[in-house]
């Protein structure tokens, strides 16, 4: 049972929902159906946070701010 994230045409609301065998979601915020499924990523395990993280010094690295583990 995957969690997809939408945003809602109608009010701009986007969030988070959990999709049961195909059920069709609705916005949480105005109940509107009209849902844009948003691209997220997803966690794996095994794998350094730093390594799917992109070159903006959040990744993690222990240098610090500023700093990245992909350079």
């Amino acid at each position: 049972m995957p969690i997809y994230e939408y945003a809602c045409r109608s009010c701009s609301h986007e969030f988070e929902t959990l999709v049961r065998n195909g059920e069709a979601p609705s916005c949480p915020r105005c109940a509107g159906a009209a849902l844009d499924k948003k691209l997220s990523v997803f966690a794996t395990q095994g794998e350094p946070a730093a390594r799917t993280a992109g070159p903006c010094g959040t990744c993690g690295n222990p240098n610090g701010p500023g700093s990245c583990a992909l350079n």
